[in-house]
C-alpha cells in the first residue's frame, strides 16, 4: 500500500496586516519569491488552510511577482492574522 504523497513547503514569509472588510491580506517575504498561479500555505493558531495566487498588488499596482525583501496585498479565501506564517507549496 502506497503513503500518502506529502507535499513539500518552504517557509517564505508572514502576514503583517489583514483587512478583514475586503479579505485582503498584506505579506512580507522573507525568503524566496512568489508569482501568481502559485499555491500558499497559511499557518498559525487554527488557521491552516492552502490557496492558489490569483493576483498580487503592490502599492496599488498589479504584478506577478513579488521579491524577497518585498511586501504585497493579497486576497485571501479566509481570514488571517498577523504572524501567520505563509509557506510555498512546492509542485
Amino acid at each position: 500500500m502506497e503513503e500518502a504523497i506529502q507535499k513539500e513547503e518552504k517557509l517564505i514569509g508572514k502576514v503583517t496586516h489583514f483587512f478583514n472588510k475586503i479579505g485582503v491580506a498584506v505579506l512580507e517575504l522573507t525568503k524566496d519569491s512568489l508569482k501568481v498561479g502559485e499555491t500558499i500555505h497559511f499557518k498559525g493558531g487554527e488557521r491552516d488552510f492552502e490557496q492558489k495566487v490569483e493576483s498580487m498588488q503592490i502599492e496599488h499596482n498589479e504584478v506577478s511577482e513579488a521579491k524577497k525583501g518585498e511586501s504585497f496585498g493579497l486576497k485571501v479565501e479566509q481570514a488571517v492574522r498577523e504572524g501567520d506564517q505563509v509557506f510555498k507549496v512546492l509542485e
